[in-house]
């Protein structure tokens, strides 16, 4: 079958026979167009031409400026792909020994607890400032995903009973509880902000002044400003204030099984990259505490 053919029709079945998020299958469609495209190079344009050192020639490609977990996620796309056409057309399934040298894993960038009380205490009264905080402080004390919070109903979130109810990747649903530290600015956004910004009716939890929907790269972008502007060298982004929230819930003891609840992931490998920063953040207060020790013993000398 013509790639690209194979492709839509792939597209199609994982939306309506597994029912992935439109963001998920943008996400595969991304990935498999750039697979399409370097076996075009090859003149390779049928899947039954494809084989097993196309697949890895691809992946040796790719994986020179890819992060692990962006290389993963595209080796599992092109697995998932040609398991589909394996099943559907009974044909040879060319993927099944992909080669992907594994990188090292970087542990995720994370904000301290003062420099996330820096950032949310930056904030003013204006219109803007109220929505960009309510939208910062509820990514952080939620650990929502940006799509999550941009994509965010008002019937998702419960401000009285202090609740947000995330629908996250594979239609999975969790139940998330608000602070109520938190609540001050998300009722002052909600009550007073949006009605203000409200031209027409909107769904949409965050809305901006022109009443349309807030965008991931809108968050990105009010972010990485604002870290600028207080000269916060870390490179933030609302994806490392996930990182935040899960890692500082660790260090106050919260068990990895609720973690993994709360940020949604479906394999607890995931979560368990917090305790290696756990275990980081461990080690570099061990060797404050003996180099200070250490001080004092030198000034007693």
């Amino acid at each position: 079958m013509e790639i690209d053919k194979a492709i839509k029709e792939y597209l199609i079945n994982i939306e309506i026979s597994e029912g992935k998020s439109q963001n998920t299958i943008e996400n595969y469609r991304i990935d498999l167009k750039k697979y399409s495209e370097f076996l075009s190079i090859d003149g390779i344009d049928d899947t039954d031409f494809i084989t097993l050192d196309n697949i890895n020639s691809f992946v040796q490609n790719i994986s020179k400026d890819k992060k692990s977990s962006s290389l993963s996620r595209i080796v599992s796309t092109i697995k998932s792909f040609h398991k589909y056409l394996s099943f559907r057309f009974d044909v040879e399934n060319p993927s099944l020994n992909i080669s992907v040298k594994n990188k090292e894993k970087r542990l995720p960038i994370y904000a301290t607890i003062e420099e996330i009380n820096i950032l949310m205490n930056s904030f003013g009264n204006s219109e803007k400032d109220i929505l960009n905080h309510a939208i910062l402080e509820l990514i952080y004390c939620c650990g929502l995903r940006v799509s999550e919070a941009c994509n965010l109903l008002v019937n998702q979130i419960d401000l009285k009973n202090k609740y947000v109810r995330i629908l996250g990747k594979g239609n999975k649903e969790r139940i998330i509880p608000i602070p109520d530290n938190s609540l001050i600015i998300l009722h002052e956004y909600f009550n007073i902000i949006r009605p203000i910004f409200l031209k027409k009716k909107i769904n949409n939890f965050f809305i901006n002044k022109y009443g349309r929907k807030i965008t991931s790269e809108y968050v990105e972008n009010m972010l990485k400003l604002t870290c600028e502007n207080l000269n916060i060298t870390k490179k933030l982004t609302p994806h490392k204030l996930r990182h935040s929230f899960a890692t500082h819930l660790l260090e106050r003891n919260a068990d990895l099984r609720s973690i993994q609840e709360l940020l949604g992931h479906s394999d607890i490998k995931t979560t368990e990259i917090y305790t290696h920063v756990n275990k980081r953040r461990l080690i570099e207060s061990y060797n404050d505490f003996f180099m200070e020790l250490k001080g004092e013993d030198n000034e007693k000398i």
